[in-house]
């Protein structure tokens, strides 16, 4: 019997995959300067002790700030901070202070230095517990140490292809 499934160009497959999780990871420079970078590849991957991964291009600032620091912070932004969340994920934090550019306010951690994005439907604070060199990325295990959230804020953002930003309104309350 023929597979009735089409192959797929890596595009095709990432434009058919979406909509993904869009977040912003926060870590600090070897300067104490805070840095953002918008991520898509994220996923929690345990419940004890509650750990999650994050994997950031070699080449990023961010991936040098997160080698330095050794913590972030994950944050959901809010619909309401679509158009900062996308900058975070377009410009280097090597030229741009995306804190100032974007607006966010800086909020200080409970337990790691980076801090939280204000207003963020859902932040966790993580220390880096191992890291894995992965093609032209390192994914991240991040031990969540801390957990912040916005309940009023519920609409986080989505990315579309990885080339515009979307929020699911969910207007169902939890039985």
């Amino acid at each position: 019997m023929k597979s009735e499934l089409k192959e797929l160009s890596w595009d095709e497959a990432i434009e058919l995959g979406s909509p993904y999780n869009y977040v912003l990871a926060v870590t600090i420079d070897n300067k104490g300067k805070p840095n953002i970078i918008g991520l898509g590849w994220w996923t929690f991957v345990s419940w004890n002790p509650k750990m999650m991964i994050i994997s950031i291009g070699r080449e990023r600032y961010s991936h040098e700030c997160i080698e330095h620091c050794k913590e972030f912070v994950l944050c959901f932004p809010s619909k309401e901070q679509k158009n900062g969340a996308w900058l975070c994920g377009k410009k280097s934090g090597r030229n741009v202070d995306k804190f100032k550019e974007t607006g966010f306010i800086a909020l200080p951690s409970k337990i790691v230095k980076p801090p939280i994005i204000k207003d963020s439907t859902v932040a966790f604070e993580c220390k880096v517990v191992d890291k894995i060199d992965t093609g032209d990325h390192t994914v991240y295990v991040g031990k969540i140490v801390a957990i912040h959230g916005t309940p009023e804020k519920p609409n986080h953002l989505y990315s579309i292809s990885y080339e515009k930003l979307i929020d699911l309104s969910f207007n169902d309350k939890k039985p």
